[in-house]
């Protein structure tokens, strides 16, 4: 075919791309089904040109595009990788690790229920061996979510619920293709009954082959783009190579799964890549992605429709009952997963609960596209399988497509309508109404300042003023008209709005620089939470988040242990540096939430309101300082390194400020401008790197904090430094329990924990002790001791302890301070001065 008769078939592509989202948007329909509609539609008119000889002119081009080149491995090798590869890279991980549950067994089980479901009713109605059928299953169990997804987001759906479904659906998508090829090979080897055992001994080895295939080649990437981040063109040419070399490399070399490489090779670039690339270059990285996937979707949809008349141009009557078959099977397999099993995971906590009407719009929203198509095509293309399973899984796969596209995704809005999703709540409702008064109480404000800068026209901005203020007075007397908002629901929307605000200053402060990109992903993950917190159980979802994001959680544990039973603490050493970080970062963004409490949300919500978002605030904001110095305490002069790497960086971000404005000026020129950014690029690289952190180093400043241990000598000081050992413990944990036996004294470094007895409460904090009556009677606790905020702890064995007795009467009279208030003879503790 002649060159410029593809580059003019490709150009013209292009602008039906350009054309099908404006039109899509005017007829509100999904993306999707405006491509495949276009896709025909191309064909038809080609097809109707070369049958009719209209144009004699435009013949050429209609043949070319009938005879296009286009085969199954275009869109397996070409197309494919950059999709999935998109998707990895736009997701938010660390967010999604919240619901791996639901995410990786709806994945799972909905991939396994809807091929076995289609496959066996395809065996008991069709003439197709079994694992035909169970190719066909594997086909039509790939989704496209793009259509419900983007309408959720439309219609303010929850966050959770939009995370779940794309994350089901890459992992559905990379798990049924693994399938597809596994089935395929027992199709083209003549196996018409294959051994599931057999089947289910290969699946694992596609799956960890593909996993650590696509991590290596993610691994070595991120090395050279590390290498280069300073040549941003480079960083964005290594990534677009990375998918093509990880899906080949699996493929070819390995024997495993292609897609789950690019999958992997996408997930590890998304966790690493903002760490170590410049936040400029992460951002226009996944700008230029979301551009080559939005060609490609597109792309590989018209070419895909393209081949629909071929793949249908031998259909039969009898395919047609078959294809209902599928259908019915496939929509019962689904609705089985969502009526069924996400029930199921919402009782027993793995799973946010979804209402009903969410469920439905999903089942009805499950469309299939051109990964279906494609599927499809590869099997229509292979000579080693028998024409009539070609021919009929080719019809099945398409006509099941072209289903879920014109009769579901055509009826979609319309199905979302009659659930009632696309309306406000009346909370919302009267809340938009609120909003939109005061609002424009602002701009009146504004504009009157405006128009008294510019001089404006008296008689032109009396009349505008008129106008003005009678949408305002009607916007008022809506507002007041409207159902009274409870204070319940104010303080929600309160926090939700709180929550977002401290998202964008995060955000903000990232484009400043005063935030690595590191930090940034974490307490943009903690203001997710915090809104989704908000969203679902208001105050004490919002309190719950806030906690969590300063807890020690799980894997600061495992650190602490390897650290202590097997001396490994690079781990530990870097989740320290990182919490160091992390609170500087909170603690900075917290202190701007204040203002936008007072100037914004009191307009809105109330005094009342405004006051107690403010105490929460100030409780958060307690807590990040509570454990900010117990970790000042235990590492002295690391966070006064972290604060000055933040000065510097501040400065830094202020000179290039003033370069830029001189250079705008025309001060200094485009030669002068960038020798000073290539200065200016140097330091800041210095300035990038975190401060070295020693974890071993105590001494006896550790000690000092403590006024029990202030006459001890500077030898014992040292000494006893190195044997106190350290204990993490999060809000609300129980340290001891009634009946314990610890053989340990507890001397609180940070925080503070309560001591219950009998209906008694005893409150201690930094620098107080507690276990060591227990301890010296040699009798279990009596008392019950709860952490009631994150907590640093310093324990010393009952031998230390009783040595250290001898040698400091400071903690001897605090002993018996401690016995006589507990009703206990202190000559019992069997104290004695060295």
């Amino acid at each position: 075919m002649d060159i410029v008769l593809i580059i003019t078939i490709i150009a013209a592509l292009f602008l039906v791309i350009g054309l099908a989202e404006p039109l899509a948007t005017w007829m509100r329909l999904p993306y999707s089904v405006i491509l495949a509609v276009l896709g025909v539609s191309i064909w038809a008119g080609a097809n109707a040109l070369v049958n009719l000889q209209l144009m004699e002119v435009a013949n050429p081009v209609a043949e070319a595009v009938l005879g296009f080149p286009i085969r199954s491995n275009v869109f397996i090798y070409a197309f494919l990788p950059t999709l999935l590869f998109q998707v990895t890279l736009g997701m938010n991980l660390r967010r999604m690790v919240d619901d791996w549950v639901p995410i990786l067994v709806m994945a799972i089980i909905a991939v396994a229920v809807a091929t076995f479901s289609v496959g066996y009713a395809l065996f008991w109605t069709s003439s197709l061996p079994l694992v035909a059928c169970l190719l066909v299953g594997s086909i039509v169990s790939t989704t496209d979510p793009s259509a419900v997804v983007s309408i959720f987001r439309s219609i303010s759906a929850p966050r959770r619920l939009a995370r779940i479904i794309e994350g089901e659906s890459l992992l559905n998508d990379a798990a049924a293709i693994a399938l597809f090829g596994l089935f395929m090979s027992f199709v083209m080897l003549g196996v018409p009954d294959p051994n599931l055992t057999d089947a289910l001994l290969q699946f694992p080895i596609l799956l960890f082959g593909g996993a650590l295939a696509g991590w290596f080649a993610a691994r070595i990437a991120i090395w050279i783009m590390a290498a280069f981040k300073g040549h941003e063109l480079a960083v964005i040419s290594i990534s677009v190579a990375l998918p093509y070399l990880a899906y080949i490399g699996a493929e070819q070399l390995v024997g495993a799964s292609g897609v789950i490489a690019v999958v992997v090779a996408g997930l590890t670039l998304n966790l690493v890549g903002p760490g170590r690339l410049p936040p400029e270059v992460w951002v226009n990285l996944r700008e230029v992605w979301d551009l080559l996937a939005h060609w490609a979707g597109a792309l590989i949809f018209i070419l895909a429709a393209l081949l629909i008349p071929r793949l249908l141009e031998d259909v039969r009557p009898n395919d047609i009952m078959l294809i209902g078959v599928v259908v019915a099977a496939a929509v019962a397999a689904r609705a089985a997963i969502l009526f069924g099993l996400l029930p199921f995971l919402s009782i027993i906590k793995a799973s946010p609960p979804v209402d009903l009407p969410y469920r439905t719009a999903i089942l009805w929203g499950g469309l299939r596209g051109a990964v279906t198509l494609a599927l499809a095509l590869a099997v229509t293309e292979s000579l080693r399988i028998p024409v009539e399973t070609r021919r009929l899984v080719g019809i099945l796969a398409t006509g099941f497509t072209l289903f879920t596209l014109f009769a579901q995704g055509t009826t979609l809005r319309l199905v979302i309508g009659w659930l009632g999703l696309d309306r406000l709540s009346p909370i919302d409702e009267a809340m938009s109404r609120q909003v939109v008064a005061v609002a424009l109480q602002s701009v009146r404000e504004d504009v009157a300042r405006t128009t008294e800068d510019y001089a404006l026209t008296r008689d032109v901005v009396r009349s505008e003023a008129k106008a003005f203020g009678e949408r305002l007075e009607a916007s008022v007397k809506t507002a007041d008209d409207s159902e009274d908002i409870q204070d319940r629901d104010r303080i929600t929307l309160g926090l939700i709005a709180l929550a977002g605000f401290e998202r964008d200053r995060i955000l903000e402060r990232v484009r400043e620089r005063t935030i690595s990109a590191r930090m940034a992903e974490k307490t943009l993950l903690d203001a997710d939470r915090l809104i989704e917190g908000a969203r679902s159980q208001g105050r004490n979802g919002y309190q719950r988040a806030a906690r969590r994001s300063i807890a020690y959680g799980l894997p600061f544990r495992i650190a602490v242990l390897m650290h202590t039973r097997f001396g490994a603490s690079g781990l530990l050493v870097r989740m320290t540096a990182d919490r160091f970080e992390l609170l500087l970062s909170q603690r900075l963004t917290l202190r701007d939430l204040d203002t936008f409490i007072k100037s914004r949300i009191r307009r809105i919500h109330g005094r009342r309101v405004a006051e107690l978002l403010s105490e929460l605030l100030s409780r958060r904001i307690d807590m990040v300082e509570t454990t900010l110095e117990g970790l000042r305490l235990q590492y002295p002069g690391y966070a006064d390194e972290l604060e000055h790497r933040f000065i510097r960086r501040t400065a830094l971000r202020l000179e290039e400020r003033e370069y830029a404005a001189l250079r705008e000026d025309g001060l200094i020129g485009s030669e002068v401008h960038m020798t000073l950014q290539r200065d200016l690029m140097a330091r800041r690289a210095a300035a990038e790197s975190r401060p070295d952190l020693d974890i071993a180093v105590r001494g006896p400043d550790l000690v000092r904090q403590f006024p029990l241990f202030a006459d001890l000598d500077e030898k014992s000081a040292s000494r006893l430094a190195k044997a106190l050992k350290t204990q993490y413990v999060d809000d609300g944990q129980v340290i001891l329990r009634k009946g314990d036996r610890s053989g340990s004294v507890f001397f609180i470094s940070s925080g503070a924990i309560d001591m219950q007895r009998a209906g008694q409460t005893w409150r201690l904090g930094r620098g107080e002790m507690f276990g060591h009556v227990a301890a010296l009677t040699e009798t279990a606790n009596r008392v019950e001791v709860r952490a009631i905020a994150p907590s640093t702890l310093l324990l010393l064995d009952m031998e230390r302890f009783r040595n250290l007795l001898t040698k400091s009467s400071a903690l001897r009279k605090e002993v018996e301070k401690s016995a006589v208030q507990r009703g206990i003879d202190p000559d019992i503790l069997a104290i004695h001065e060295g």
